[in-house]
């Protein structure tokens, strides 16, 4: 700096900054303000390469065959159902569950029950007579509970 007689003259100089400073700075990121943002160069955006028209690309020799896919049924509707039967034949369904177990394939009621309507469905019409007639027609609905109804009062 310098100065005269006639008047003072100061100027301000700003210090140019160090390494650290320059990396603290950085760490501060946006918080370094307006000033730090106006310093950075503004990224360059590189122009996306031409399309090719598509005259122009190439077509493969042969496509490549595709891998067989299963080809899955379409899901059946299920139905949901209730049914009454005496006990005894409602017995016999758990003992099938423990034949179809010792024989290596566990089943479920309502397999079993659709494997029975398999077997009716596949006899002859003698045989399908025949077995029906030993099965004994029941009242629809269900059965009355066994609790006492409430007394009524007479008096």
């Amino acid at each position: 700096m310098s100065t005269t007689k006639v008047g003072t003259r100061t100027t301000k100089t700003t210090p140019r900054k160090t390494a650290a400073a320059k990396s603290a700075a950085a760490k501060r990121g946006a918080s370094a303000g307006k000033a730090a943002s106006k310093a950075a160069p503004a990224p360059t955006r590189k122009p996306a390469p031409a399309k090719a028209s598509p005259k122009a690309k190439a077509k493969p020799a042969a496509p490549e065959p595709a891998a067989p896919q299963a080809v899955k049924p379409p899901k059946t509707k299920l139905v949901r159902d209730s049914f009454t039967m005496p006990k005894p034949e409602y017995q016999v369904i758990d003992a099938l569950k423990d034949r179809s177990a010792k024989a290596g394939r566990p089943l479920k009621k309502s397999e079993v029950l659709r494997a029975g309507i398999k077997a009716l469905a596949a006899m002859s019409d003698d045989a399908f007579a025949a077995a029906i007639a030993d099965v004994p027609t029941l009242k629809t609905g269900r059965p009355k509970s066994k609790k006492p109804s409430a007394p009524s009062q007479q008096e």
